[in-house]
């Protein structure tokens, strides 16, 4: 049914299940003015922020990825054991290794699924729904189960009142597969290791093992210049989001729902404004989960299928910006 190439010989791409799960436990404005020196008007004027999503009883990145994962895999009418590749981005993984793909892949019964995970911050879910997608046009993989899947809170400083207000936990899943009409029609993908010091976790890697010295200087907490990534995020938004829509041969005015990152509200403003773009048309769900990580544009995607604001035939562009500095962005023809 699926067998109509492009030009290029490859099957078209597109998403055939989307899941979510987010943690029972609330964290609001309130309960933070509790913890450090802050007030809910500050962070909800500043970033747009209300409240956000944390674990509790143990649960880790994992727990939140696999049931993101049955939801997608249930509405792609697919069996668990019918996944042939899993890709996971998380920069938050359960442990070093083995890959939190893995321990999904065990969860889910997902047994005949080749498995690894990616590390692109913020943008990850972008990134590796872009690597997956070259699996399933080029006929190597039938389909793929792509997972964002964070949680933040264990690796932020609560006494940081500059971040810990930002991030929360949360996982986003979605089944690809080839397609006979639509699907994604394209997709972006940038970098610059310059930018890197400016959002970064110093400890825990080969350069500052942990110790009791990286533990008392607090270098496995998440450090983030926060002026310089606002400047640079809004940039390189407005710049993946005009070359992705402009290569394709489309202008802004065709485009029916954009899906930034969920990082902060006036990042996505700044954007919109540059862009032309009605803020009306732009998925927000930041002000309930705040930023978290790989699994925000993923997650805002499924709800904004779920409320119907994307339907059949739109034209949707996902843009995202995270550490790295990393950025990248996909139109898609729903």
């Amino acid at each position: 049914m699926f067998e109509s190439k492009d030009k290029k010989g490859l099957l078209p791409v597109g998403f055939i299940g989307l899941g979510k799960y987010l943690p029972e436990k609330v964290l609001t404005n309130h309960d933070l003015e509790r913890m450090v020196d802050t007030s809910d008007e500050w962070i909800a004027t500043r970033t747009g922020i209300k409240e956000r999503r944390v674990v509790s009883n143990g649960m880790v990145t994992s727990d939140l990825g696999a049931r993101a994962s049955e939801a997608a895999i249930a509405r792609a009418g697919l069996r668990p054991e019918e996944v042939d590749l899993i890709v996971v981005a998380t920069i938050t993984p359960d442990m070093p290794f083995p890959a939190t793909s893995c321990l999904i892949q065990e969860k889910l019964g997902a047994k005949r699924a080749a498995c690894f995970d990616v590390s692109a911050a913020c943008s990850g879910f972008i990134h590796a729904l872009t690597i997956a997608k070259q699996f399933i046009a080029a006929g190597t993989y039938k389909n793929a189960l792509v997972v964002g899947a964070e949680t933040l809170s264990t690796i932020v400083d609560w006494k940081d009142r500059n971040t810990c207000v930002l991030f929360g936990d949360g996982a986003g899943a979605a089944v690809m597969a080839p397609v006979s009409e639509g699907g994604i029609l394209s997709t972006y993908l940038g970098s610059d290791g310059g930018y890197g010091e400016l959002l970064m976790i110093p400890g825990g890697g080969a350069r500052f093992p942990a110790s009791e010295k990286t533990i008392r200087e607090g270098l496995h907490y998440m450090r983030m210049n926060g002026g310089e990534v606002f400047k640079l995020a809004v940039r390189a938004m407005t710049e993946s989001v005009e070359r992705i829509v402009r290569e394709n041969g489309f202008t802004m005015d065709q485009i029916t729902c954009l899906i930034p990152h969920q990082a902060n509200v006036r990042i996505i403003e700044a954007m919109a404004e540059r862009l032309g773009y009605p803020l009306s048309k732009i998925y927000l769900n930041l002000n309930r989960y705040g930023n978290m990580s790989s699994a925000s544009t993923v997650t805002a995607l499924c709800e904004a299928v779920e409320e119907g604001r994307v339907k059949r035939g739109d034209l949707v562009v996902l843009v995202a910006v995270g550490g790295g500095l990393v950025w990248g962005s996909c139109l898609v023809r729903w």
